[in-house]
């Protein structure tokens, strides 16, 4: 597939979901970001606070470079970034809310974290040229946040069988949305893997994904194979956000994100 350096040479139907793709990436990077952020003071090790820190960092770092691949799309980074509220947000529906607990925030690491790898690793080939360009950074960082959580999943999982409940109901909390988030297979998914987009569809990055979490499934025993049978719903599914809820992150999140505090000491 011939490569593309700009927008105006995608066909219209596919330059759509390509801007529509970016954008999913960087509001979800944006709020795994805040989520990890959320988690610095709250860790159960100082090592692991630290870790947060870092995470944070990679991803809020992420999210900047994919925005900036809208201008292209002739996009104002600076409102997308400060002026939308909760249901303009094209992020997972995993992070609408801050994880209440450790078991929670190991269950993002693992899972959610690894599904946006997945995505991203299908760009690396991508026809259209600055978004190839971007993800080969993005994985080096993401290769480290997989292995933090793969660990911790492993850990709790083997804490002991209280643990291993908790974990695994924050598992089967997210998992239906994560399954989802990839899309249908006949959807925009279809037409950007036929454009050279993306290296494979729907239904083949959710069975990558399933392979990449298996371990992590089986550390779960009966729950990981209950984990592996779920069916995707597509009922009410918005293919531009990859949600099936029409919402979106909290609105104190967004108003965090959107630096609505502190914005009345920006100086232009």
């Amino acid at each position: 597939m011939a490569s593309v350096e700009t927008m105006t040479e995608l066909a219209a139907p596919v330059r759509e979901a390509v801007r529509d793709l970016i954008l999913v990436l960087a509001d979800s990077k944006r709020l795994l970001g805040m989520r990890y952020g959320e988690w610095i003071l709250g860790a159960p090790e100082l090592e692991a606070g630290i870790a947060c820190a870092a995470m944070a960092q990679d991803e809020w770092g992420h999210a900047r470079l994919l925005y900036a691949l809208l201008k292209d799309f002739d996009e104002d980074v600076r409102a997308l970034e400060h002026g939308r509220e909760p249901h303009q947000y094209a992020s997972m529906e995993a992070l609408d809310r801050e994880p209440e607990s450790w078991f929670d925030l190991v269950a993002l690491n693992a899972l959610a974290d690894t599904a946006l790898s997945v995505q991203c690793e299908a760009l690396q080939g991508s026809s259209y040229a600055p978004l190839a360009a971007r993800v080969g950074k993005l994985l080096e960082e993401e290769r480290i946040h997989a292995a933090h959580g793969a660990a911790w999943f492993r850990r709790l999982a083997g804490a002991s069988d209280e643990a291993r409940t908790a974990l695994a109901d924050a598992a089967a909390a997210i998992f239906p949305g994560l399954l989802r988030w990839f899309g249908p297979e006949d959807g925009r998914t279809a037409l950007l893997a036929g454009a050279g987009v993306i290296d494979r569809g729907a239904d083949q990055l959710r069975a990558r994904f399933l392979e990449r979490i298996a371990p992590l499934l089986d550390a779960l025993g009966e729950r990981g194979d209950a984990l592996r049978a779920t069916v995707p719903s597509f009922e009410g599914f918005d293919a531009a956000r990859r949600r099936g809820s029409p919402a979106g992150p909290d609105a104190a999140t967004v108003a965090r994100i959107r630096g609505d505090k502190n914005r009345a000491f920006l100086v232009d």
